[in-house]
């Protein structure tokens, strides 16, 4: 028996991660560079643009408006190279997060093969077929709890992507708007149009609803509901969602539309927040609520299987805080 082609065998899912993770690094290293080369083009160009316009003598009556002209060009040129600067640093940023994702796994798949190859080994050493057939059990146990981990990562960097991808397609946006919606505060009022005033509206309206015997309710599966709240009142307002029981699915769902996040400086009226400290199971991600408002540190959430007694669809303040939420996920 081949201890390497067994212990290599198991490990195809760890080295797959690996691969994919090394990839997207470079791939994020390279857009990077890119991104940061076309600002110092644009920024040299805006010195060329600003000379030539300096060097030029317009008088006659068309000379206020050749100067506006060159004014709004000189700040769109600006403009455009803060943006290939903003996107410079959010890709650095996701390539940052990929890179210790990959180095994660590197490192799990290092301490797993050592491990294997110790248990293979061992039962070689014993020369009989039980004790290899343990070795084997023993070695695919390892690699279920490593491969459990590498995926992990998997997911961060899925993550870390999606919200980078979010910020780039930001930066598409006029410039004026993007600046405007980065400085304004947070709203201290839910949406009243929309799909997110939609949303709150909904939910609102379940205000003070109690469930039955056991968890019984009308939102989904007789079982805990806050999740089940969740969905049922955004398939209401139109989010195409399945009733979902489980939180930490609902961040999954989020994740494969590219609607979920981890800066909850995002949060926003009709999103979902997530109480826990990340989606793997509940213990983990243990409640879910619709935000209504937003003001400064503070977000009101409507909330389901919630309250004094847990038991009813109750509105709730909370600190804006990691302390608390590990994530949300935009309904669109």
């Amino acid at each position: 028996m081949n201890t390497e082609s067994v212990v290599r065998h198991f490990a195809a899912d760890m080295i797959l991660h690996r691969n994919r993770l090394a990839g997207k690094v470079g791939d994020a290293q390279e857009a990077q560079q890119a991104f940061a080369g076309v600002r110092e083009k644009l920024v040299e160009q805006h010195d060329v643009h600003r000379k030539a316009v300096q060097g030029v003598a317009w008088s006659g009556r068309d000379a206020a408006g050749f100067g506006r002209q060159a004014g709004k060009v000189d700040r769109g040129m600006m403009a455009t190279a803060a943006a290939a600067s903003s996107a410079a640093g959010i890709v650095a940023e996701a390539a940052r997060v990929l890179d210790g994702g990959h180095g994660a796994v590197v490192r799990l798949l290092d301490e797993y093969n050592e491990k294997a190859t110790a248990v293979v080994n061992a039962g070689l050493a014993v020369g009989q077929r039980p004790a290899l057939v343990r070795a084997v059990g023993q070695v695919a146990d390892l690699v279920r709890t490593y491969t459990a981990e590498s995926a992990k990562q998997v997911a961060e960097a899925k993550a870390a992507l999606s919200e980078a991808a979010h910020k780039l397609r930001a930066l598409t946006e006029p410039v004026a708007k993007h600046t405007e919606a980065a400085h304004k505060p947070a709203a201290g009022k839910a949406h009243s149009t929309g799909k997110a005033g939609e949303i709150t509206r909904i939910a609102a309206t379940q205000l003070g609803y109690h469930e039955g015997a056991n968890n019984a309710n009308k939102y989904g599966p007789q079982a805990a509901w806050c999740s089940s709240f969740a969905s049922w009142v955004w398939k209401r307002s139109g989010v195409d969602i399945p009733i979902t029981p489980f939180t930490g699915n609902v961040f999954h769902w989020g994740q494969r539309k590219g609607l979920a996040y981890h800066d909850l400086t995002r949060a926003r009226p009709g999103d979902v927040l997530l109480f826990g400290t990340g989606p793997q199971n509940t213990s983990t991600s243990k409640h879910i609520g619709i935000v209504e408002k937003v003001h400064g540190n503070t977000v009101t959430l409507i909330e389901g299987n919630s309250g004094p007694n847990t038991d009813s669809v109750v509105r709730r303040p909370h600190v804006l805080s990691h302390n608390t939420f590990y994530g949300g996920v935009h309904p669109s």
